[in-house]
């Protein structure tokens, strides 16, 4: 188990999954421990010397931010900040989005803008490290000045309050302050602000769907292959003449790809009678393309937005500047982020059109891909949950970034709506994963009726792993067994 330091050098995606994955310890670097106490020391002394009004430091927020406060009050003003933010309800937040937004978090802090104290951040570090995820919740952010109330829930515990899990039990603030000999951290002026503003939130669900995408996409493109043979197709489609022509980057990688998983399939090889198929089949290469190149550009915008400062006032000790903007403001991820469903969704979209397909009794296939169909209605009703899932998926896709609503009496009069468009694209995510465990369940049992011939070696050697998961089906059998079986498989299969 390895160490990975914190410090103002550039994270993608494949780090974060890689930091998280190997399940390493997070440390400060010397450069960002020298950072957060720069900047935390210039601003106690910019404090001391002026008597000035500055956004969140010394005055209230949002709407009241014309309120002056006393300087013997600025400890409870970010107390008060962090409680009356906590305003989350519905589902909890799943533990590995908290990770990874605690992770964010630090990092955020620790490029020396946000002028909290070392210790804030040591804090932190440890729950990570020792694996205690405070209780967030999945609604209540507007995705404009930062993620407020997520944020809030996931600062509690630093005072005491609020809930995290940890060892597999849910404990109070308080309770695991004392487990743990700790003292409640005493916020300091503008840290309940800088724990708040930011949108680690909505990253954090954007690393995650980044990272799913990546790997669907992958999973997709050889689902498709087993089909394209199940289904006995031409890949003349798929010759690279064709997308060299048309030459988008994500369609002719599929394309290729597609060759690749299906080289020296016997089936393949077989003499073809249809001139065409059709396009859930024949337009692969444009759909999948699409939605590859959609989840590329949504992998540049996470990256830029997790290597950056997004709490507000930002502090510039080397220019003597505390500067009140708006990187808080959540409009490149909820764009990015309504996208990346839009694109994953069609991915399902066209799978649950070859499973349809597949099941229609047709290209030498039996109706419902069963033996003695009428007394065995085989694969029937697998579509209808492909057909509904899909569909919820499209209702999921209405964009959350073209909404705004007033908020703080007029002062945020423009927000986002990001956080909206992250927990619907973690749904559509998860919903994409059954669409392909069933076209993977439809497509294996069609290509039992092509033996003896075979596919190609990588096919084979999937659905080989597979059948030791899911059986060939003869008869009629519980298939919500069979379903949730290939969504663990597709899950846990690395490709």
């Amino acid at each position: 188990m390895h160490t990975h330091y914190i410090s103002n050098t550039h994270l993608s995606i494949e780090n974060i999954s890689e930091i998280v994955n190997s399940k390493a310890k997070l440390a400060l670097s010397e450069t960002a421990i020298d950072a957060i106490q720069k900047c935390r020391k210039y601003l106690d002394q910019k404090m001391a010397n002026s008597t000035s009004p500055v956004y969140g430091i010394n005055t209230g927020f949002g709407s009241l931010c014309d309120v002056k406060i006393n300087s013997e009050d600025l400890e409870q003003l970010q107390k008060n900040l962090v409680m009356s933010h906590a305003c989350g309800t519905g589902e909890q937040v799943p533990q590995e989005i908290v990770k990874l937004m605690l992770l964010l978090k630090i990092q955020s802090l620790a490029y020396g803008h946000s002028g909290v104290q070392l210790k804030t951040v040591e804090r932190l570090i440890e729950f990570y490290n020792l694996e205690i995820y405070p209780i967030i919740y999945t609604k209540g952010s507007l995705g404009a000045s930062g993620d407020l109330a997520p944020l809030a829930h996931l600062c509690l515990p630093l005072i005491g309050l609020g809930e995290v899990s940890y060892q597999n039990e849910i404990v109070s603030g308080e309770r695991l302050l004392n487990m743990m000999n700790w003292e409640e951290i005493h916020l300091q002026s503008k840290e309940g602000l800088a724990l708040l503003n930011g949108t680690q939130f909505m990253s954090a669900y954007g690393v995650w769907a980044c990272i799913q995408a990546n790997k669907l996409a992958v999973n997709a493109d050889y689902i498709t292959a087993i089909s394209i043979d199940a289904f006995n197709c031409r890949l003349d489609p798929y010759n690279d003449l064709i997308h060299q022509v048309r030459p988008h980057k994500g369609q002719i990688d599929t394309a290729k790809n597609i060759l690749t998983i299906l080289a020296g399939s016997e089936i393949a090889k077989q003499e073809k009678i249809q001139v065409q198929d059709p396009y859930s089949f024949r337009c692969v290469p444009q759909v999948h393309g699409a939605s590859k190149d959609a989840i590329e550009y949504v992998n540049k915008v996470i990256t830029t937005e997790i290597n950056s400062v997004t709490d507000n006032p930002n502090v510039f000790p080397d220019e003597d500047l505390i500067i009140s903007g708006g990187n808080f403001h959540g409009q490149p991820l909820a764009l990015a982020l309504d996208f990346m469903a839009i694109a994953l969704a069609e991915i399902g979209n066209i799978s649950e059109r070859r499973t349809y397909q597949l099941i229609s009794g047709t290209r030498g296939l039996p109706a419902f891909l069963v033996e003695n169909p009428g007394l065995n209605s085989g694969f029937m009703i697998p579509q209808y949950t492909a057909a509904s899932i899909v569909s919820e998926n499209k209702q999921l896709c209405t964009p959350a970034s073209v909404d705004s609503i007033v908020s703080s009496n007029g002062q945020e009069d423009h927000v986002s709506m990001g956080a909206n468009a992250a927990t619907k694209l973690h749904r559509v995510i998860l919903n994409l994963q059954r669409i392909l465990a069933i076209e993977l369940l439809n497509a294996a049992q069609a290509l039992e009726f092509r033996r003896p011939l075979k596919s190609s070696d990588k096919i084979e050697k999937v659905i080989t792993a597979y059948r030791n998961v899911v059986s060939r089906n003869h008869e009629d059998r519980v298939l919500a067994i069979d379903i949730q079986a290939s969504v663990t498989f597709l899950q846990s299969l690395n490709l």
